[in-house]
């Protein structure tokens, strides 16, 4: 066991000695709020975890924050290293590696992301059924076992996305479902590029995530994933695209993905 998951093993059996930690929730630009949430809340800054990335994305926290979701206990990370920030898409194993460690089961991912869709409009939520990973990087280069041969046909749990299926029916709020394109970023898209990922495929973008889910299969974690739009690729609104906009726009849609996430903790963790 690495030193982050000791420090993070010695905090929680304090904070919660006879509570079992099943499942962590990755938190995307803007998306913090469902931090506040959380009953009986830990907070341990990533800088006070070695190995632990330090995000310099604004609208991301940087801290591992433990607590109560629908009474069950969970694990969120409020912010993520990003390739675009240093160039190595591994950046965030350290932490994953830290989850399995500590027992963990289940990744839940979140993102902001833009729509290739009419139909899809900012403020929605997207369960990610698929990915396509256009930047062709992968954290598992410079891996040496055999293990780095990752399977990735069912990298998104079948059961987990029912059920997150079934807790925004139960919610009351509209799930689309779709394939997610992986851009390096961090410079956004191009309308020639927007309209390329329709062709193949894509119903939203964004510059994150992917490398999270390889990383998950590869240390056998079960993943669900999904995507807030904040906007729609460029050149399908006229307007330019920007971080700001994101920051706006992803409480919108956050609100409806935090119902849906209490609503899934409830049944699975």
């Amino acid at each position: 066991m690495g030193e982050a998951a000791v420090i993070l093993r010695k905090r929680l059996n304090e904070a919660f000695p006879k509570e079992t930690l099943k499942a962590a929730i990755v938190l995307g630009s803007g998306l913090g709020g469902l931090v506040a949430e959380l009953d009986d809340p830990v907070h341990i800054r990533y800088s006070d975890l070695p190995g632990f990335p330090k995000s310099g994305v604004s609208g991301h926290a940087g801290e591992v924050v433990t607590g109560r979701l629908s009474g069950r206990l969970v694990m969120v990370l409020a912010g993520r290293a990003h390739y675009y920030e240093q160039g190595n898409a591994a950046a965030m194993r350290p932490v994953l590696e830290t989850l399995k460690s500590l027992g963990l089961e289940i990744l839940i991912l979140t993102n902001a992301a833009g729509s290739v869709r009419e139909d899809m409009q900012p403020g929605s939520v997207m369960l990610i059924d698929d990915h396509i990973n256009y930047s062709g990087m992968n954290p598992l280069i410079g891996e040496h076992t055999d293990a780095r041969f990752t399977g990735m046909t069912a990298a998104y749990d079948d059961a987990l996305k029912q059920a997150l299926h079934m807790a925004a029916t139960r919610c009351g709020e509209v799930l689309h479902e779709g394939v997610y394109m992986w851009f390096s970023g961090p410079s956004f898209e191009t309308p020639a590029e927007i309209r390329m990922a329709r062709v193949l495929g894509a119903d939203a973008v964004g510059m994150s995530t992917v490398p999270e889910v390889i990383l998950s299969r590869f240390l056998g974690l079960r993943v669900v994933a999904c995507s807030v739009i904040t906007n729609y690729g460029a050149g399908m609104s006229g307007d330019e695209l920007s971080h700001d906009e994101t920051k706006t726009m992803a409480p919108l849609g956050g609100k409806k993905l935090q119902k849906i996430i209490k609503m899934l903790i409830g049944d699975i963790a």
